[in-house]
């Protein structure tokens, strides 16, 4: 039996995007945040945290996990923790919440007994091995299918060992962090050292680090491969969530699209997050960059991607392996939409995404439905498509639940007509 999946389609939008949009708190600072929280022996209170389905997934977990959580409000969070884990009563489902799955899966170790965590079937398609491989040599039983996918059993012993661990960061820098959130529960300082001279999203580690620190930890390096904790434990604290710079991509892009004003609340100077380098960049639309290195702003580049194809340059994104195994294979999905909108609009060389600006494209645009894979990401850039041309249908719309439920109301806030079908 076919399925027909739910579209929606930009009608029409004002010529000029004008109005004031709520953007939410950084889903990356939230679920740090809250399984920090978590780890804390105490009360701690989380202000501005997003609420969506990654942190829905992670707060959820860690209820299970022994956690007491509590919504004061709309968007502020107590929590009690434990300073440990204990053993849930089923498998933990974390749907495609990588932050979710790639912290928790170490932070389970601290569990006395075993636990699954598994999510949905394209959870099951991103790699996670760097990770256990990680565990198992620091001597925490992890094991994972064949694939290197989740799901992932956890052997824990209701402790973390601690000393070195070397992990490599290569494919996703949470697996860096993943290892940092949980040592300052350790046995021991934990010293964890990168297999590679660097890393993309290095940025991403300093988000790391700040929570921890805010929470009573320390850590410090003495070169840039090594990553020194101690294990002090975590501490109560008050907490305000940042808000989130990906999703204030999607605006700043919109303004210079439409040559709009859209007032966020915030400067981008505001926010913490790498994605906020991406404001700059946007500055110099229609003439953008010819190379654009998205190695610190990876959740930024298909907001830059829909953008170039507006404007006056040909651009080779750069420095983006690691979006091949994001929610989907965003490299892919990229080009896909772009040449559906207009064939030839990008190509791909390797990893590098090559996008061939057209600041005629609204005239020559074809009418077409661009698959999201349910892709949040993909989904929210491509919306910006349907700002300038008409017929742009989008598949999965709902997929945006994922870090930003509100999304599609916000754009209707500012007068864009929209059409579900």
């Amino acid at each position: 039996m076919t399925t027909t999946l739910p579209t929606i389609e930009i009608l029409c939008s004002p010529s000029q995007l004008r109005g004031k949009v709520t953007v939410p708190g950084s889903k990356s600072i939230t679920n740090r945040a809250l399984l920090v929280a978590a780890l804390a022996n105490g009360k701690s209170s989380l202000s501005g945290v997003l609420v969506s389905d990654d942190t829905c997934y992670m707060v959820k977990a860690l209820t299970e996990l022994g956690a007491r959580i509590r919504f004061s409000s709309g968007t502020n969070i107590e929590i009690n923790g434990t300073g440990t884990l204990k053993q849930p009563s089923d498998s933990l489902y974390l749907g495609n919440a990588g932050t979710a799955m790639r912290f928790l899966t170490a932070a389970c170790a601290l569990v006395e007994g075993n636990v699954v965590l598994n999510g949905d079937e394209h959870m099951q398609k991103r790699p996670i091995h760097p990770l256990i491989d990680a565990l198992n040599a620091a001597g925490i039983n992890a094991t994972v299918p064949s694939s290197g996918c989740p799901p992932c059993t956890l052997h824990g012993q209701g402790f973390i060992p601690g000393g070195t661990i070397g992990v490599s960061g290569a494919l996703s820098s949470q697996f860096l962090s993943s290892l940092m959130l949980v040592a300052p529960l350790a046995k021991r300082p934990t010293i964890i050292k990168l297999a590679e001279d660097n890393i993309g999203a290095t940025g991403y580690i300093e988000v790391t680090r700040s929570v921890m620190e805010a929470f009573g930890a320390h850590v410090y390096q003495d070169d840039e491969k090594s990553f020194h904790i101690a294990n002090t434990g975590y501490s109560v604290c008050d907490f305000k969530v940042a808000p989130d710079a990906s999703a204030a991509t999607y605006f700043w892009a919109a303004e210079k699209l439409t040559g709009g004003m859209i007032d966020l609340g915030y400067t981008s100077d505001d926010f913490s997050q790498p994605d906020a380098a991406a404001y700059t960049l946007m500055q110099s639309f229609p003439s953008l960059p010819t190379f654009i290195d998205g190695a610190q702003m990876q959740d930024a580049i298909p907001t830059l991607a829909v953008l170039a194809a507006f404007g006056s340059s040909i651009v080779r994104f750069t420095g983006i392996a690691n979006l091949r195994v994001k929610e989907c294979d965003r490299i892919a999905a990229l080009h896909k939409g772009l040449n559906c909108i207009k064939p030839g609009l990008a190509t791909i060389e390797e990893d590098d995404l090559i996008v061939f600006g057209d600041p005629e494209l609204p005239k020559r645009a074809r009418p077409c439905t661009i698959d999201s894979m349910s892709d949040h990401r993909i989904a929210m850039s491509f919306a910006l498509a349907g700002l300038k041309c008409r017929g742009i249908k989008i598949l999965e719309p709902d997929c945006v639940g994922k870090t930003f439920p509100d999304y599609w109301s916000e754009l209707s806030s500012l007068g864009v007509s929209l059409s579900y079908a």
